[in-house]
């Protein structure tokens, strides 16, 4: 019973990442890009798939990934998510730099742009907030990352549902609401515990 629920669960992980990726990466629209381009898309649908697994791992969700295994994993997508992105962006500027100037300054016309860029720096600094985590309260710890991951995925899936580019329609609609119901589950699931606990002690 737990092997074929296991099995399930990442079959099903596995499904919802595998088909985006593979219809990108079969989209009409890389005909005409670069290599550069390319990867730079190719990093940024990553990231979203990233975008749903960390909060699995992070809710001890994934069967053979719980507690401390779970959370060294955590950290080392959190690295391949800040990386993915990193190359999105360094990426898109190589191939087209006054575009990607104008998304930093908040300046671009396309509304796709800003919550692109506001997502990214919410991943910084939840990176580095996670890099200063023994410095500081565990309560100021738990508040801080669950407010910038929020950000990152809401702001990183409003990204990725107003650009028409590589990704299918459907699968791609999909993957943003895994993403986000995934993260509202493990943003809540803490908090739900702590309520059940006080309440167990009155």
């Amino acid at each position: 019973m737990h092997l074929a629920r296991a099995l399930l669960i990442w079959t099903g992980l596995a499904f919802a990442i595998v088909v985006p990726l593979t219809f990108a990466a079969t989209s009409e629209y890389l005909a005409w890009r670069d290599p550069v381009y390319i990867a730079a898309g190719f990093a940024g649908v990553m990231a979203l798939c990233l975008a749903l697994v960390q909060p699995l791992l992070a809710g001890g969700w994934l069967p053979g990934l719980r507690l401390l295994r779970g959370r060294r994993v955590h950290r080392v997508v959190g690295v391949m998510l800040v990386a993915a992105v990193v190359v999105h962006v360094a990426g898109l500027w190589i191939t087209s730099p006054p575009d990607i100037v104008d998304a930093l300054l908040l300046r671009s016309p396309t509304p796709f742009s800003v919550f692109g860029v506001g997502s990214m720096w919410a991943l910084f600094a939840a990176a580095l907030l996670a890099a200063l985590r023994r410095r500081l309260s565990p309560h100021a710890w738990r508040v801080g990352h669950r407010s910038l991951v929020s950000v990152v995925v809401f702001g990183g899936v409003v990204h990725a549902l107003l650009i028409e580019g590589t990704m299918e329609t459907t699968s791609k609609a999909v993957l943003c609401a895994l993403a986000l119901a995934a993260t509202l589950a493990a943003v809540a699931t803490p908090g739900l515990r702590a309520r059940r606990r006080a309440l167990g002690k009155k």
